[in-house]
């Protein structure tokens, strides 16, 4: 089963290597999606894979790279859905 989730988390994560270690995950994983900082100081972005990688991306991204300091995650099924890069990339 395929799964495609937006993702938005909250917390230190901007200037910490937060998205660089997002695209790693989802490399190592064979994850499609995108991620990038937004204005307000949170990481987002969309993914999509095989429901087992995506548990494992959702837990890695509540965990995040050493200097990070997540105090949420988000996770849902977007409203919309569109087709997503892959690889995996960062959007500016």
């Amino acid at each position: 089963m395929t799964m495609h989730i937006a993702f938005r988390v909250h917390g230190d994560v901007q200037g910490v290597g937060y998205r660089r270690f997002v695209v790693h995950v989802a490399h190592e994983l064979g994850l499609a999606g995108w991620v990038r900082n937004e204005p307000e100081g949170t990481v987002g972005g969309e993914a999509e894979g095989p429901k087992a990688s995506m548990e494992v991306f959702r837990a890695r991204l509540a965990q995040g790279p050493p200097f990070a300091i997540v105090s949420r995650l988000d996770w849902e099924d977007p409203d919309m859905r569109s087709s997503l890069p892959l690889p995996f990339e960062i959007r500016r």
